[in-house]
């Protein structure tokens, strides 16, 4: 078998949750700090984190995933890890938690940048109601058959 060493992986994955019962409590005067524990967490699975922002009731991250971890490991890992340091430390809230839902969307390359913007002008986009619907889902799998349809007619 040929060795690791000669392998390329370049996986952009947009990722979405929000906080329990979308109740708004990641406010001006802490986000900055969460955004960067976040960051933190998603660099400690040796992510590359190209751009994490959000809400009061919810988080955007964006990052080049590892191909050594799963999406789902990542952002479990990411909401356990962010949620004990942010209800411990932020909130003084030992019970802070995310939901239990996210919605995870590859990005290809070409629309990186395009992302990025997105996820950092999150509190423009919001108040200019200039949302992406279906990269604000963290709920409900969209049917494939569904999305396909749409795209082939």
């Amino acid at each position: 078998m040929g060795s690791r060493s000669h392998s390329k992986s370049e996986i952009y994955i947009h990722l979405v949750w929000a906080t329990h019962r979308k109740q708004p409590l990641i406010s001006n005067d802490i986000e900055r700090a969460a955004w960067r524990c976040i960051e933190s967490e998603a660099k400690s699975l040796g992510c590359s984190v190209m751009a994490v922002s959000g809400m009061p009731d919810h988080v955007h991250l964006l990052v080049m995933l590892p191909s050594s971890i799963a999406p789902d490991d990542l952002v479990q890992r990411v909401k356990e890890g962010s949620a004990r340091h942010i209800g411990a430390n932020l909130l003084d809230d030992p019970d802070f938690l995310w939901d239990d839902g996210y919605g995870v969307f590859s990005v290809s390359r070409s629309h990186v940048k395009r992302v990025m913007a997105y996820v950092l002008e999150q509190r423009r986009h919001h108040e200019m109601n200039a949302l992406w619907a279906e990269w604000e889902e963290t709920d409900e799998e969209t049917p494939i058959d569904q999305e396909w349809s749409s795209l082939l007619k």
